[in-house]
């Protein structure tokens, strides 16, 4: 499962816990180490909690008609802090072990009590998660497994609400330094726009998706599919490629991380908010109008539907009907389905 927001925040804290305790004194850096030591040893996997509800974009944290609309510390004593607040859009969040509560904007004084950071298990006291909707996701709950499109794997997404939840002091990694958020956001973003090659992982699928079905229709070799089949490939290593050259030119830290290079994250990510989009539509093009309009399997397992179905959609000689239904259900699974959630909506809001 996904790593990704976990990694980055610890990378991005790694530093900054640094300059933090350069400048006041805290030990905020040596409560992280050991935090990322029981991380290794145990194998954990970490949600990245930063995004809020946020309520009036026009409005900061302190300026909001309900205080809650940003995490916020409401209470403290002398072995941790309660916070309370809400996050939004925690893709994996119910299956990690733990997660990192990190702010989502640019902080001044009045907002101090908004400036927290800190790591708190998924099943802490005070934790209720509200589970998403996605489109097709009733379908994971019919017979068969043709109709998901990708029936072994899919995404979920929480909103997260926290109701006086404890962090203990070993486990705070930032308490009201509001000046420092700005560089912890700034940090985490250029690790995650960087990471978001992921996304050509799933491109590479979606063209062969592509490719299949025109193999399928007897069309491969037509100059217009081969020529869409070229761009797709063409934008989905643009994105691979920006996202190693931010690697490649990475800086060490003070604190011995490596910061990749945050133009060419920025370009990374600028590439991901467009591409997916118009691979999706390449591939839709490709696979025809039956992506949309294609029957159920419970159609398709009927005796009375199914023989006219097999009749009725082969294609070239050789291929068998049923795969060209699920490299369509895989198609609109990606494109519209599920998992355009993590695809398209992903790239572009992530």
């Amino acid at each position: 499962f996904q790593r990704c927001v976990g990694m980055d925040a610890l990378n991005s804290l790694h530093s900054t816990t640094f300059e933090m305790d350069e400048k006041h004194g805290t030990k905020y850096h040596k409560s992280l180490l050991e935090f990322i030591k029981m991380v290794q040893h145990e194998n954990l996997v970490i949600g990245g909690a930063m995004t809020d509800v946020k309520g009036d974009r026009s409005k900061g944290p302190a300026e909001q008609e309900d205080p809650d609309l940003f995490l916020r510390i409401v209470d403290r004593d002398d072995k941790g802090v309660y916070i309370s607040g809400a996050k939004a859009h925690q893709t994996g969040c119910i299956n990690s072990h733990w997660m990192i509560v990190m702010p989502a904007v640019r902080l001044t004084e009045a907002d101090k009590d908004y400036a927290v950071v800190g790591a708190i298990p998924v099943d802490a006291p005070g934790i209720t998660y509200i589970y998403g909707r996605q489109s097709c996701d009733t379908r994971s709950m019919e017979p068969g497994d043709m109709d998901q499109g990708n029936s072994q794997f899919s995404g979920q997404e929480a909103m997260v609400i926290f109701d006086r939840a404890f962090i203990p002091n070993e486990l705070i990694f930032m308490d009201g330094e509001y000046e420092f958020v700005s560089m912890l956001i700034e940090r985490f973003t250029c690790y995650h726009r960087r990471s978001y090659v992921c996304k050509t992982g799933v491109g590479d699928v979606l063209i062969g998706a592509a490719a299949s079905i025109a193999d399928y229709n007897g069309v491969p070799n037509v100059s217009h599919i081969k020529d869409k089949l070229v761009e797709m490939t063409h934008l989905n290593e643009s994105i691979y490629g920006t996202g190693i050259a931010s690697s490649y030119q990475s800086q060490k830290m003070k604190s011995g991380v490596w910061q990749n290079d945050e133009m060419l994250a920025n370009v990374c990510k600028h590439n991901v908010t467009r591409f997916p989009y118009q691979i999706g539509r390449f591939a839709q093009d490709i696979a025809g109008g039956l992506m949309v309009t294609l029957p159920s399997e419970a159609e398709f397992r009927s005796p009375e539907t199914g023989p006219l179905l097999k009749k009725y959609l082969k294609g070239r000689k050789g291929v068998d009907v049923e795969n060209k239904m699920r490299v369509l259900r895989l198609t609109e699974n990606m494109t519209m389905g599920r998992n355009a959630v993590g695809y398209l909506t992903e790239s572009m809001h992530g």
